[in-house]
Protein backbone atom coordinates (compact mmCIF):
# COMPACT_ATOMS: atom_id res chain seq x y z
CA UNK A 1 0.00 0.00 0.00
CA UNK A 2 1.31 3.48 -0.45
CA UNK A 3 3.02 5.36 2.29
CA UNK A 4 0.77 8.17 2.32
CA UNK A 5 -2.41 6.39 0.97
CA UNK A 6 -5.23 9.31 1.40
CA UNK A 7 -6.09 11.62 -1.79
CA UNK A 8 -6.80 14.65 -1.56
CA UNK A 9 -11.04 14.28 -1.21
CA UNK A 10 -9.87 11.89 1.96
CA UNK A 11 -8.09 14.89 3.15
CA UNK A 12 -10.70 17.34 2.73
CA UNK A 13 -13.48 14.99 4.28
CA UNK A 14 -11.09 14.38 7.18
CA UNK A 15 -11.03 18.05 7.54
CA UNK A 16 -14.46 19.22 7.62
CA UNK A 17 -15.28 16.43 9.78
CA UNK A 18 -13.43 17.98 12.54
CA UNK A 19 -14.25 21.60 11.65
CA UNK A 20 -10.64 22.51 10.00
CA UNK A 21 -10.27 24.59 7.10
CA UNK A 22 -6.44 23.80 6.42
CA UNK A 23 -3.73 21.32 7.76
CA UNK A 24 -1.98 23.98 8.22
CA UNK A 25 -4.32 25.27 10.32
CA UNK A 26 -3.83 21.89 12.71
CA UNK A 27 -0.72 23.51 13.40
CA UNK A 28 -1.26 27.36 14.41
CA UNK A 29 0.57 26.89 17.58
CA UNK A 30 3.62 26.88 16.07
CA UNK A 31 5.18 30.59 15.77
CA UNK A 32 5.51 31.58 12.21
CA UNK A 33 9.15 32.55 12.55
CA UNK A 34 10.03 29.20 13.24
CA UNK A 35 8.05 27.61 9.87
CA UNK A 36 10.48 27.19 6.82
CA UNK A 37 8.07 28.98 4.79
CA UNK A 38 8.19 26.98 0.98
CA UNK A 39 7.05 23.35 0.27
CA UNK A 40 9.21 20.57 -0.90
CA UNK A 41 9.52 22.00 -4.28
CA UNK A 42 13.34 20.70 -4.52
CA UNK A 43 12.42 16.87 -3.75
CA UNK A 44 13.77 14.87 -6.86
CA UNK A 45 11.37 12.82 -8.90
CA UNK A 46 10.77 9.55 -7.66
CA UNK A 47 12.55 6.61 -9.36
CA UNK A 48 11.46 2.83 -10.61
CA UNK A 49 12.73 0.27 -8.80
CA UNK A 50 15.28 -1.38 -11.70
CA UNK A 51 16.85 2.23 -11.76
CA UNK A 52 17.32 2.83 -7.69
CA UNK A 53 18.67 -0.66 -7.56
CA UNK A 54 21.24 0.56 -10.31
CA UNK A 55 21.86 4.02 -8.08
CA UNK A 56 22.32 2.19 -4.46
CA UNK A 57 24.87 -0.72 -6.31
CA UNK A 58 26.79 2.24 -7.47
CA UNK A 59 27.11 4.22 -4.52
CA UNK A 60 27.99 0.74 -2.42
CA UNK A 61 30.94 0.25 -4.33
CA UNK A 62 32.20 3.87 -3.89
CA UNK A 63 32.51 2.42 -0.21
CA UNK A 64 35.93 0.83 -0.04
CA UNK A 65 38.43 -0.70 2.70
CA UNK A 66 40.24 1.27 5.38
CA UNK A 67 42.20 0.23 7.87
CA UNK A 68 40.94 2.46 10.62
CA UNK A 69 42.11 3.49 14.12
CA UNK A 70 39.54 5.92 14.62
CA UNK A 71 37.42 5.67 17.83
CA UNK A 72 36.39 9.22 19.74
CA UNK A 73 33.17 7.29 21.01
CA UNK A 74 32.34 4.12 18.49
CA UNK A 75 34.19 1.53 18.32
CA UNK A 76 34.86 -1.47 15.74
CA UNK A 77 34.68 -4.63 18.01
CA UNK A 78 33.93 -8.54 17.14
CA UNK A 79 30.45 -9.43 16.44
CA UNK A 80 29.74 -13.59 16.72
CA UNK A 81 27.42 -14.36 13.54
CA UNK A 82 25.30 -15.41 16.20
CA UNK A 83 24.10 -12.03 17.54
CA UNK A 84 22.37 -10.73 14.55
CA UNK A 85 21.49 -13.95 13.40
CA UNK A 86 19.31 -14.39 16.75
CA UNK A 87 18.44 -10.81 16.77
CA UNK A 88 16.94 -10.22 13.45
CA UNK A 89 14.69 -13.49 13.63
CA UNK A 90 11.39 -12.47 12.98
CA UNK A 91 10.18 -12.76 17.13
CA UNK A 92 12.51 -10.18 18.03
CA UNK A 93 12.90 -7.99 14.60
CA UNK A 94 11.56 -4.95 15.87
CA UNK A 95 13.22 -1.75 16.47
CA UNK A 96 9.97 0.17 18.37
CA UNK A 97 8.37 -0.24 21.46
CA UNK A 98 5.08 -1.77 22.26
CA UNK A 99 2.33 0.74 23.20
CA UNK A 100 0.17 -2.39 24.66
CA UNK A 101 3.09 -3.54 26.42
CA UNK A 102 1.73 -6.16 29.18
CA UNK A 103 0.73 -8.06 25.86
CA UNK A 104 4.53 -8.24 24.42
CA UNK A 105 6.06 -10.78 27.09
CA UNK A 106 9.03 -11.50 24.79
CA UNK A 107 9.49 -8.34 24.04
CA UNK A 108 9.57 -6.81 28.13
CA UNK A 109 11.31 -10.01 29.19
CA UNK A 110 14.17 -9.42 26.58
CA UNK A 111 14.40 -5.51 28.15
CA UNK A 112 14.27 -7.20 31.54
CA UNK A 113 17.32 -9.20 30.84
CA UNK A 114 18.74 -6.60 29.15
CA UNK A 115 18.26 -4.41 32.17
CA UNK A 116 19.51 -6.82 34.44
CA UNK A 117 23.21 -6.98 32.36
CA UNK A 118 23.35 -3.26 32.79
CA UNK A 119 22.68 -2.99 36.66
CA UNK A 120 25.68 -5.96 36.86
CA UNK A 121 27.58 -4.61 34.27
CA UNK A 122 27.50 -0.38 36.06
CA UNK A 123 27.26 -2.14 39.77
CA UNK A 124 23.88 -0.11 39.81
CA UNK A 125 20.76 -1.06 41.52
CA UNK A 126 18.27 0.06 38.40
CA UNK A 127 18.76 0.10 34.96
CA UNK A 128 15.90 1.66 32.59
CA UNK A 129 15.24 0.38 29.20
CA UNK A 130 17.87 2.28 26.94
CA UNK A 131 18.04 5.88 25.39
CA UNK A 132 18.86 6.92 21.96
CA UNK A 133 21.79 7.05 22.77
CA UNK A 134 24.76 7.98 25.24
CA UNK A 135 25.46 12.03 24.47
CA UNK A 136 21.31 12.25 24.91
CA UNK A 137 21.57 9.86 27.44
CA UNK A 138 23.82 12.35 29.61
CA UNK A 139 21.44 15.17 28.64
CA UNK A 140 18.92 13.17 30.44
CA UNK A 141 21.54 12.61 33.48
CA UNK A 142 22.15 16.42 33.67
CA UNK A 143 18.11 17.03 33.95
CA UNK A 144 16.87 14.26 36.44
CA UNK A 145 20.42 15.56 38.19
CA UNK A 146 18.29 18.53 39.11
CA UNK A 147 15.28 16.90 40.04
CA UNK A 148 17.27 14.37 42.30
CA UNK A 149 18.94 16.75 44.29
CA UNK A 150 16.74 18.49 45.98
CA UNK A 151 19.37 21.00 47.74
CA UNK A 152 20.89 22.13 44.92
CA UNK A 153 19.13 25.27 43.66
CA UNK A 154 21.79 26.26 41.24
CA UNK A 155 20.33 24.71 37.82
CA UNK A 156 23.96 24.01 37.29
CA UNK A 157 26.12 20.82 36.77
CA UNK A 158 30.24 20.80 36.24
CA UNK A 159 31.14 19.52 33.38
CA UNK A 160 34.96 18.06 32.37
CA UNK A 161 36.60 19.48 29.42
CA UNK A 162 37.89 16.25 28.96
CA UNK A 163 34.54 14.78 28.20
CA UNK A 164 34.08 13.85 24.52
CA UNK A 165 33.13 17.06 22.65
CA UNK A 166 29.73 15.11 20.89
CA UNK A 167 28.51 14.44 24.03
CA UNK A 168 28.97 17.79 25.33
CA UNK A 169 27.29 19.65 22.14
CA UNK A 170 24.71 17.45 22.49
CA UNK A 171 23.68 18.08 26.33
CA UNK A 172 24.14 21.78 25.31
CA UNK A 173 21.70 21.50 22.69
CA UNK A 174 19.11 19.76 25.17
CA UNK A 175 19.38 21.42 28.07
CA UNK A 176 20.40 24.88 26.86
CA UNK A 177 16.69 26.33 26.66
CA UNK A 178 15.92 24.74 30.07
CA UNK A 179 17.38 27.34 31.89
CA UNK A 180 20.40 24.70 32.94
CA UNK A 181 24.03 25.88 32.99
CA UNK A 182 27.17 23.67 32.06
CA UNK A 183 30.63 24.76 34.10
CA UNK A 184 33.51 23.41 32.80
CA UNK A 185 36.52 21.79 34.95
CA UNK A 186 39.66 21.56 33.09
CA UNK A 187 42.06 19.05 32.65
CA UNK A 188 45.46 19.12 33.72
CA UNK A 189 47.55 19.63 30.76
CA UNK A 190 50.23 16.99 31.45
CA UNK A 191 48.05 14.08 32.98
CA UNK A 192 44.94 14.63 30.54
CA UNK A 193 42.89 13.86 33.69
CA UNK A 194 40.45 15.90 35.48
CA UNK A 195 41.97 16.90 39.21
CA UNK A 196 40.50 17.16 42.56
CA UNK A 197 42.75 20.68 42.13
CA UNK A 198 41.14 21.55 39.28
CA UNK A 199 37.47 21.66 41.28
CA UNK A 200 38.30 23.44 44.37
CA UNK A 201 37.73 26.83 43.34
CA UNK A 202 33.81 25.48 43.56
CA UNK A 203 33.79 24.30 46.77
CA UNK A 204 31.13 25.47 48.70
CA UNK A 205 29.06 26.51 45.70
CA UNK A 206 25.56 25.07 44.78
CA UNK A 207 26.00 23.03 41.89
CA UNK A 208 23.75 19.60 41.12
CA UNK A 209 25.90 17.64 40.09
CA UNK A 210 29.26 16.50 38.89
CA UNK A 211 30.10 14.59 35.44
CA UNK A 212 32.78 12.03 35.39
CA UNK A 213 34.13 10.40 32.12
CA UNK A 214 35.79 7.12 32.57
CA UNK A 215 37.91 6.51 30.53
CA UNK A 216 37.67 10.13 29.45
CA UNK A 217 37.87 11.52 25.84
CA UNK A 218 41.89 11.12 25.13
CA UNK A 219 41.42 7.68 26.56
CA UNK A 220 42.85 8.59 29.98
CA UNK A 221 41.79 7.05 33.14
CA UNK A 222 40.27 9.48 35.95
CA UNK A 223 40.95 8.61 39.59
CA UNK A 224 36.97 8.41 39.89
CA UNK A 225 37.66 7.65 43.79
CA UNK A 226 38.79 11.20 44.55
CA UNK A 227 36.41 12.92 42.69
CA UNK A 228 32.97 11.11 43.57
CA UNK A 229 34.45 11.87 46.77
CA UNK A 230 34.84 15.35 46.46
CA UNK A 231 31.29 15.65 44.76
CA UNK A 232 29.65 13.69 47.56
CA UNK A 233 31.13 15.80 50.34
CA UNK A 234 30.52 19.23 48.80
CA UNK A 235 26.62 18.03 47.76
CA UNK A 236 26.96 17.01 44.63
CA UNK A 237 25.26 13.84 42.92
CA UNK A 238 28.15 12.07 41.09
CA UNK A 239 26.85 11.37 36.95
CA UNK A 240 29.24 8.52 35.59
CA UNK A 241 29.65 8.56 31.54
CA UNK A 242 31.52 4.99 30.85
CA UNK A 243 32.45 2.59 28.19
CA UNK A 244 30.73 -0.87 28.81
CA UNK A 245 33.70 -2.28 27.40
CA UNK A 246 35.60 -1.04 30.10
CA UNK A 247 33.64 -2.43 33.14
CA UNK A 248 34.94 -5.97 32.39
CA UNK A 249 38.66 -4.90 33.37
CA UNK A 250 37.55 -1.28 35.69
CA UNK A 251 35.94 -0.39 38.87
CA UNK A 252 32.23 -0.19 38.18
CA UNK A 253 30.75 3.03 39.09
CA UNK A 254 28.33 1.89 41.71
CA UNK A 255 31.68 1.44 43.78
CA UNK A 256 33.33 4.20 43.17
CA UNK A 257 34.61 6.64 45.85
CA UNK A 258 37.04 5.58 48.76
CA UNK A 259 34.28 3.50 50.82
CA UNK A 260 32.55 2.18 47.65
CA UNK A 261 29.20 4.83 47.82
CA UNK A 262 29.12 4.70 44.37
CA UNK A 263 27.93 7.27 41.42
CA UNK A 264 24.65 8.33 41.43
CA UNK A 265 23.47 8.00 37.59
CA UNK A 266 25.61 6.00 35.26
CA UNK A 267 25.33 6.84 31.24
CA UNK A 268 27.06 5.66 28.71
CA UNK A 269 27.15 4.57 24.51
CA UNK A 270 26.06 0.65 23.87
CA UNK A 271 27.52 0.48 20.72
CA UNK A 272 30.51 -0.93 21.46
CA UNK A 273 28.02 -4.24 22.75
CA UNK A 274 27.37 -5.84 19.63
CA UNK A 275 26.50 -2.97 17.06
CA UNK A 276 28.51 -2.50 14.43
CA UNK A 277 29.70 0.80 12.51
CA UNK A 278 27.13 1.35 9.85
CA UNK A 279 27.81 4.84 8.69
CA UNK A 280 26.78 6.98 11.48
CA UNK A 281 24.19 4.07 13.31
CA UNK A 282 22.40 2.57 15.27
CA UNK A 283 23.47 3.68 18.70
CA UNK A 284 21.49 3.52 21.93
CA UNK A 285 22.39 5.06 25.44
CA UNK A 286 22.12 2.87 28.56
CA UNK A 287 21.30 4.55 31.87
CA UNK A 288 21.15 3.70 35.09
CA UNK A 289 20.78 4.55 38.70
CA UNK A 290 20.39 4.28 42.34
CA UNK A 291 17.27 3.15 44.08
CA UNK A 292 16.88 6.34 46.13
CA UNK A 293 16.64 8.21 42.45
CA UNK A 294 14.82 5.70 40.62
CA UNK A 295 11.25 7.52 40.14
CA UNK A 296 13.57 10.53 38.94
CA UNK A 297 14.53 8.34 35.89
CA UNK A 298 13.31 8.71 32.42
CA UNK A 299 12.04 6.49 30.19
CA UNK A 300 10.76 2.98 30.76
CA UNK A 301 11.69 -0.08 33.19
CA UNK A 302 10.38 -3.17 32.66
CA UNK A 303 9.56 -5.35 36.17
CA UNK A 304 9.22 -9.04 36.91
CA UNK A 305 6.33 -10.16 38.49
CA UNK A 306 3.78 -13.15 39.93
CA UNK A 307 0.50 -13.23 38.70
CA UNK A 308 -2.67 -14.32 40.70
CA UNK A 309 -2.02 -18.01 38.98
CA UNK A 310 1.72 -17.78 40.62
CA UNK A 311 2.85 -17.39 36.90
CA UNK A 312 5.75 -14.99 36.30
CA UNK A 313 5.00 -12.07 34.32
CA UNK A 314 6.71 -8.92 32.73
CA UNK A 315 5.64 -5.26 33.33
CA UNK A 316 6.22 -1.67 33.27
CA UNK A 317 7.08 -0.87 36.32
CA UNK A 318 6.61 2.62 38.60
CA UNK A 319 5.97 4.56 35.14
CA UNK A 320 3.72 4.13 32.34
CA UNK A 321 4.56 5.42 29.09
CA UNK A 322 1.21 8.11 29.54
CA UNK A 323 3.18 9.53 31.87
CA UNK A 324 5.61 11.06 29.25
CA UNK A 325 3.08 12.88 27.15
CA UNK A 326 2.25 15.15 29.93
CA UNK A 327 4.63 17.81 28.32
CA UNK A 328 6.40 19.61 30.65
CA UNK A 329 4.75 18.11 33.73
CA UNK A 330 6.56 14.59 32.99
CA UNK A 331 9.31 13.63 34.14
CA UNK A 332 10.91 13.22 30.54
CA UNK A 333 9.54 13.33 26.89
CA UNK A 334 11.42 9.94 26.65
CA UNK A 335 9.37 6.58 26.56
CA UNK A 336 10.88 5.05 23.81
CA UNK A 337 13.65 2.34 23.82
CA UNK A 338 16.31 1.22 21.09
CA UNK A 339 14.17 -1.97 20.95
CA UNK A 340 16.48 -3.57 18.46
CA UNK A 341 20.43 -2.17 19.06
CA UNK A 342 19.35 -3.03 23.02
CA UNK A 343 18.06 -6.52 22.04
CA UNK A 344 21.58 -7.24 19.72
CA UNK A 345 23.31 -5.57 22.88
CA UNK A 346 21.59 -8.29 25.70
CA UNK A 347 22.74 -11.29 22.95
CA UNK A 348 26.28 -10.37 22.28
CA UNK A 349 26.67 -9.63 26.33
CA UNK A 350 24.89 -12.86 27.24
CA UNK A 351 27.12 -14.72 24.57
CA UNK A 352 30.53 -13.38 25.89
CA UNK A 353 29.90 -13.74 29.51
CA UNK A 354 32.25 -12.17 31.93
CA UNK A 355 34.97 -13.43 31.22
CA UNK A 356 34.55 -12.99 27.77
CA UNK A 357 33.74 -9.33 27.87
CA UNK A 358 36.91 -8.86 29.86
CA UNK A 359 38.92 -11.02 27.50
CA UNK A 360 37.98 -8.49 24.37
CA UNK A 361 38.61 -5.97 27.09
CA UNK A 362 41.92 -7.28 27.83
CA UNK A 363 42.98 -7.38 23.92
CA UNK A 364 41.87 -3.87 23.06
CA UNK A 365 43.88 -2.37 26.14
CA UNK A 366 47.19 -4.63 25.23
CA UNK A 367 46.50 -3.31 21.67
CA UNK A 368 46.65 -0.10 22.14
CA UNK A 369 49.42 -0.17 24.71
CA UNK A 370 51.53 -1.92 21.68
CA UNK A 371 50.13 0.56 19.44
CA UNK A 372 51.48 3.44 21.01
CA UNK A 373 54.46 1.70 21.91
CA UNK A 374 55.28 1.13 18.22
CA UNK A 375 54.02 5.00 16.94
CA UNK A 376 56.22 6.61 19.55
CA UNK A 377 59.39 4.75 18.61
CA UNK A 378 58.97 6.93 15.43
CA UNK A 379 60.96 9.99 15.26
CA UNK A 380 58.93 13.04 16.74
CA UNK A 381 55.61 11.14 17.87
CA UNK A 382 55.53 10.77 21.74
CA UNK A 383 52.37 10.51 24.02
CA UNK A 384 50.77 13.82 24.98
CA UNK A 385 49.29 12.71 28.53
CA UNK A 386 51.15 10.72 31.63
CA UNK A 387 48.20 9.32 32.58
CA UNK A 388 47.27 5.94 32.02
CA UNK A 389 44.71 4.42 28.95
CA UNK A 390 42.43 1.89 28.52
CA UNK A 391 42.26 1.75 24.81
CA UNK A 392 42.88 5.00 23.24
CA UNK A 393 45.46 7.48 23.91
CA UNK A 394 46.54 10.75 22.45
CA UNK A 395 49.57 11.06 20.60
CA UNK A 396 51.74 14.25 19.67
CA UNK A 397 53.02 14.65 15.80
CA UNK A 398 55.83 16.57 14.42
CA UNK A 399 53.73 17.87 12.01
CA UNK A 400 50.10 19.52 11.39
CA UNK A 401 48.04 16.26 12.21
CA UNK A 402 44.90 17.12 10.10
CA UNK A 403 48.12 17.27 7.10
CA UNK A 404 49.17 13.74 8.29
CA UNK A 405 45.76 12.00 8.97
CA UNK A 406 45.02 13.31 5.15
CA UNK A 407 47.74 11.53 4.03
CA UNK A 408 47.41 8.50 6.16
CA UNK A 409 43.46 8.21 4.45
CA UNK A 410 45.19 8.47 1.04
CA UNK A 411 46.88 5.06 1.56
CA UNK A 412 43.55 3.38 3.47
CA UNK A 413 44.35 4.14 6.55
CA UNK A 414 42.23 6.09 9.22
CA UNK A 415 44.82 7.15 11.36
CA UNK A 416 43.08 8.63 14.75
CA UNK A 417 40.96 11.57 15.26
CA UNK A 418 42.87 15.33 15.11
CA UNK A 419 42.19 17.17 18.78
CA UNK A 420 43.23 20.63 16.67
CA UNK A 421 39.44 21.87 16.49
CA UNK A 422 38.34 20.79 19.86
CA UNK A 423 41.28 20.94 21.71
CA UNK A 424 43.41 23.68 20.17
CA UNK A 425 46.33 20.85 20.20
CA UNK A 426 47.32 21.17 16.35
CA UNK A 427 49.82 18.09 16.27
CA UNK A 428 47.65 16.02 18.11
CA UNK A 429 45.53 12.85 17.08
CA UNK A 430 43.53 10.16 18.99
CA UNK A 431 44.37 6.92 17.94
CA UNK A 432 42.32 3.95 18.64
CA UNK A 433 42.80 0.05 18.62
CA UNK A 434 40.47 -2.75 20.09
CA UNK A 435 40.91 -6.61 19.70
CA UNK A 436 40.24 -6.92 16.53
CA UNK A 437 43.84 -4.83 15.23
CA UNK A 438 46.12 -7.49 14.66
CA UNK A 439 50.15 -7.34 14.82
CA UNK A 440 50.31 -6.55 11.13
CA UNK A 441 47.24 -4.53 11.11
CA UNK A 442 49.49 -2.62 13.91
CA UNK A 443 52.70 -2.70 11.59
CA UNK A 444 50.99 -1.23 8.59
CA UNK A 445 49.72 1.62 10.70
CA UNK A 446 53.42 2.52 11.79
CA UNK A 447 54.92 1.62 8.60
CA UNK A 448 52.74 4.25 6.90
CA UNK A 449 53.15 6.91 9.56
CA UNK A 450 56.97 6.58 9.51
CA UNK A 451 56.04 7.63 5.52
CA UNK A 452 54.10 10.55 6.10
CA UNK A 453 56.13 12.02 8.30
CA UNK A 454 59.48 11.51 6.76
Amino acid sequence: MPYIPHTEDDVQAMLAAIGADSIEQLFDEIPAHLKAGHALDALPEGRGEMEVTRLMAERAEQDRFALSFIGGGAYAHHIPAAVWEIATRGEYYTAYTPYQAEASQGTLQVIYEYQTLIARLTGMDVSNASVYDGASGLAEAVLMSLRANRKSKSRKVLVPEALNPRYRSACEAIVRNQDVELVSVPFCNDAGQTLVDGLKEHEGQDFAALVISQPNYFGSLEDVDALTDWAHANGLLVIAVVNPTSLALLTPPGEWGAEGEGADIVVGEGQPLGIPLSSGGPYFGFMACTQKHVRQMPGRIIGRTIDLEGKQGFTLTLQAREQHIRRSKATSNICTNQGLAMTAATIYTSLLGPDGLASVAGHCHANTQKLADKLCALDGVERAFTAPVFHEVALTLPQDADSVLARLAEKDILGGLSLAKDFKMKNAILVNATEVHTEGDLDLFVAAMKEVLA
